[in-house]
């Protein structure tokens, strides 16, 4: 058994029940949600969520908001004009261009307003149960450190990922990667005495010990 195949055994052994942290109750939450997301929490991103999507939770229902209506709602997540926009165009196309429902195939996904190749990737695997790897800061780091997949770009990170992991796992894998990052793996100091994988992590046999 290769170090990758055992590295995911063991995560899958400490996360079985691994899953989004986002709360989304329909694949056009679960959009707005990720496309909220970037460089905010996922904690503060429910908290907003929770009250925007009482009233706002269809793409139709979204452009009854002005721009600056929205922004009131999500200014807490930052960056709160650029993704009030990216909401709101993306509502207008999924109504224009794919009859009020969220495209489910990743071109068709990337062609909507704000959502770059990890976005597509969270909603296509986990709205749709398609096969991608999202790389968000977590999976970045946790990957390269481990050397599963070792890259100076999310892109990269996820190639060499989906080289190593089997396809029908990619999904799973993606959560496994992001619930180490945040309990264990994290990013000033990572609890690498009490990690499990350490024994396979190239962080800890060129730094740590």
């Amino acid at each position: 058994m290769d170090k990758s195949q055992k590295i995911l055994n063991e995560l899958e052994k400490l996360y079985p029940d691994a899953q989004p942290a986002l709360h989304f109750r329909s694949a056009y939450e679960l959009l707005v949600a990720v496309i909220l997301s970037a460089q905010c929490t996922d904690e503060r991103v429910n908290k907003v969520t929770e009250v925007l999507f009482k009233d706002y939770d269809t793409p139709e229902r979204m452009l009854t908001l002005t721009q600056e209506e929205l922004e009131k709602y999500i200014f807490s997540c930052g960056f709160y004009r650029n993704k009030a926009a990216h909401i709101l165009s993306a509502s207008a196309d999924i109504i224009d261009k794919f009859g009020g429902q969220v495209p489910a195939t990743l071109e068709e996904l990337k062609t909507l307003a704000g959502v770059g190749q990890k976005t597509a990737n969270v909603v296509y695997a986990v709205a749709f149960g398609g096969n991608a790897i999202a790389v968000d800061t977590h999976v970045f780091r946790v990957s390269n450190r481990l050397g599963i997949s070792k890259g100076k770009t999310p892109a990269k990170v996820e190639e060499g990922l989906c080289a190593v992991i089997p396809e029908d796992k990619w999904g799973k894998a993606h959560h496994y990667l992001i619930y180490h990052g945040r309990r264990v793996c994290h990013s000033q100091k990572p609890d690498c005495v009490n990690c499990t994988l350490k024994d396979l992590c190239e962080f800890y046999e060129n730094t740590a010990k």
